[in-house]
């Protein structure tokens, strides 16, 4: 196995990655061009494997799966169960799909129940995130949303989990003969309501999903049910694992190799800088999310919205959305809508 402990190595490159002992990272393929991977953890659990999340349920991906897991001398079969940090599609499918060959367990934080319920529901409204488009003013950016993002769902691939995990829960790794791992699981909602980190206190990691990730922020509150306020609530949130130890950081997407606390400290600033800029943007006259997105930068190479393809660009102005919202609360903006469309002013 490689150690995993370069920042500048190729993180989605397929493989077997010790991070720490008993902990492996596995990669695995996702299909599109922007997150190419997401990272699954392999943890020793007594004579069998618990893995933290589980991948896109893709034939692909399934099939390195099972060639990691023969690297480390077991088979799907020695998975005892996936704990799954949140309901979206690259974390939880996999899982979902391979409890009914293999029978493991599949634990997901309670927080995710209400999205689960409608996505296994009627769906006679639609997509949550088209919804929410039209309040945001980009109608316009509707019609460029076919294909999977605008497809009803299949709910096949969205079954509920076997268990359901608690804020505060301890999660005891291994048999009493053994040593013994204990991963306490901390809701942090934001990125979804249901989001859940796993912290290893004894063996200095925090197993962190997509609440904390080393090279980009992550989308806010796309998900079936939004909360009323979810940048609120990942802000929250990520003063609250500032408070935890200082630990290892294992994401689900990028390299490992950074400290917890850095990298939420750039995420705190990032925001603060970001609800700057949206506010300054409502000063200028924009008062749609929409209209405030088009004038700010995106991704790392500050891109323009129009140059986004139509799947970010949506994500984009349902961030500009939140970012408006806590200003609204903050009162430093006030809101109204017209014709079903909200609309910001100072």
């Amino acid at each position: 196995m490689i150690p995993d402990d370069d920042p500048d190595c190729d993180w989605t490159a397929p493989g077997v990655f010790r991070c720490a002992p008993d902990v492996y990272r596995i990669p695995l393929p996702l299909p599109n061009d922007g997150l190419r991977a997401v990272n699954v953890y392999a943890v020793a659990d007594g004579d069998g494997w618990t893995l933290v999340d589980s991948g896109w349920a893709l034939a692909q991906a399934g099939d390195l799966l099972q060639e990691a897991l023969a690297q480390l001398g077991a088979g799907l079969r020695d998975v005892r169960r996936f704990l799954v940090t949140h309901v979206h599609r690259d974390h939880y499918t996999q899982a979902v799909v391979l409890r009914r060959d293999y029978g493991m367990r599949v634990a997901l934080g309670r927080g995710e129940q209400p999205a689960l319920e409608v996505l296994n529901g009627p769906q006679r409204d639609g997509p949550a995130h088209l919804r929410r488009l039209r309040r945001a003013g980009a109608r316009e950016l509707l019609p460029r949303l076919t294909g999977a993002w605008a497809e009803r769902v299949d709910p096949t691939i969205w079954e509920f989990p076997d268990d359901w995990i608690d804020d505060g829960e301890e999660i005891v790794l291994g048999v009493a003969t053994d040593a013994q791992r204990v991963l306490q699981a901390v809701a942090t909602p934001g990125h979804t309501q249901g989001h859940v980190v796993f912290a290893d206190p004894a063996g200095g990691l925090l197993f962190s999903g997509d609440h904390v990730l080393p090279r980009i922020t992550p989308s806010i509150g796309f998900e079936p049910v939004t909360a009323p306020s979810p940048l609120a609530d990942f802000l929250a949130s990520l003063e609250l694992v500032r408070t935890l130890p200082d630990a290892a950081m294992l994401p689900a997407h990028g390299p490992v190799g950074m400290r917890v606390h850095e990298r939420v400290d750039e995420l705190l600033a990032h925001h603060s800088k970001r609800l700057d800029a949206t506010l300054a943007a409502v000063q200028d006259g924009r008062s749609t999310a929409h209209e405030v997105a088009a004038v700010l930068p995106w991704t790392r190479r500050e891109r323009r919205l129009n140059e986004l393809d139509p799947f970010n660009a949506m994500l984009a102005t349902l961030e500009t959305s939140v970012h408006l919202d806590v200003l609204a609360e903050r009162g430093l903006v006030t809101v109204g809508e017209v014709d079903g469309e909200a609309h910001y002013t100072t």
